[in-house]
């Protein structure tokens, strides 16, 4: 098992933590992680994209110059494609871009991801993280105390309007549950910063 230091709000040493080796310490598949990256982003996707075909454009009843004569090539409608104004081909349309990866693919991803953040040691363990009252200027004294970086993903077992309020200010901060986080989220912000309570309550997830 993986020991990784245990932190307090201050920065001070808290002790060691061990971690499974079979959710923190497995070989990453970039794969899996690709994949489910890839599905989060296509899935976010509005869809909403739309432009035109030749049989929706404005006109095209009248043939817009005579076939011969003109040194122009022959046309018969101001709605094709190759005319000021005409249609487009193949034209974009409003659609869903949502598509489902396999659950154990997607398992295979987030412990992945996890023990990517351990053996690149960017993970930040805390023994618990509490706010008295919403305020910015705790939290990023708390981030400056731990060594965090500008992106830092806060993980909390349990929901703590508190802590939520006081990070969502800082630009590159964001802060998720055990349950809501998700692969794309740890793969991109660079300080992966989760309490203990939370360890735990990852181990009994994702055992």
């Amino acid at each position: 098992m993986a020991q990784v230091k245990v932190l307090t709000m201050d920065g001070s040493d808290a002790g060691t933590i061990e971690l499974k080796d079979e959710i923190f310490g497995i070989e990453p598949n970039e794969h899996a992680v690709h994949a489910v990256v890839v599905n989060h982003l296509a899935n976010k996707r509005q869809g909403t994209q739309s432009a035109k075909t030749r049989a929706e454009v404005r006109g095209g009843g009248r043939k817009p110059f005579r076939q011969k004569g003109t040194g122009r090539h022959r046309q018969g409608s101001s709605t094709d494609p190759t005319q000021v104004g005409g249609g487009i081909v193949f034209a974009p349309k409003p659609r869903s871009y949502r598509y489902t990866v396999p659950k154990k693919v997607r398992r295979l991803a987030m412990l992945s991801a996890l023990s990517s953040k351990v053996q690149e040691g960017e993970i930040i363990v805390i023994d618990e993280l509490k706010m008295d009252e919403p305020k910015t200027k705790e939290m990023i004294k708390v981030l400056e105390n731990v060594n965090a970086e500008k992106k830092a993903l806060i993980v909390t077992a349990e929901k703590d309007d508190n802590v939520i309020k006081s990070a969502r200010n800082i630009p590159g901060v964001r802060t998720e549950l055990v349950g809501t986080m998700s692969v794309y989220q740890i793969v991109n912000h660079g300080s992966f910063i989760v309490t203990k309570d939370a360890i735990n309550k990852i181990e009994e997830v994702y055992s």
